[in-house]
């Protein structure tokens, strides 16, 4: 294991439901972003236990049961500044002044990565249950100093 790469796990919209194949997904990875609609705090203490967490409040999370949570959080990783938030059209920064190179984000349901400004943009689509026709999915990101690489990674409809 190099300190060079590190590997995120990225999961958003579990809505209380956490898959099977999230702990198999999620083994090597070094840190998991949550993008919020948590649904229980059991989510995230699950979580904990594969690796260290990092989540927001999503629109359905009450605060009262995630009393540590804001709804927004920035840390770095390999001097690349990652910004997360539930709700992109809620973003109420600007991530070129702010030198970011990531914003992840759910809410939408649908897994989508963008890269404009030089600036990555990832919503790793929906861990929960399954809505309407779109996938069940996750995401996985490499980050080395120079590079960033994200990829869905599409789970069976089965728990």
């Amino acid at each position: 294991f190099s300190m060079t790469i590190q590997t995120i796990g990225v999961i958003s919209d579990t809505h209380g439901l956490l898959r099977n194949e999230v702990f198999s997904l999620f083994e090597e990875v070094d840190l998991i972003i949550h993008a919020g609609d948590i649904g229980r705090p059991e989510v995230l203490t699950d979580l904990q236990a594969i690796a260290p967490t990092v989540a927001v409040l999503g629109n359905v999370d009450v605060p009262y049961y995630f009393p540590k949570l804001r709804n927004t959080a920035c840390i770095e990783i390999l001097q690349k500044k990652i910004y997360v938030i539930h709700n992109i059209s809620q973003l109420a920064i600007n991530p070129l002044q702010e030198k970011i190179s990531l914003v992840i984000y759910g809410h939408s349901h649908q897994p989508k990565l963008e890269h404009k400004d030089g600036i990555y943009y990832f919503n790793p689509g929906s861990a929960g249950p399954k809505r309407f026709s779109n996938p069940i999915s996750l995401g996985l990101i490499h980050i080395t100093p120079d590079t960033i690489k994200a990829q869905h990674l599409t789970l069976s409809e089965k728990m």
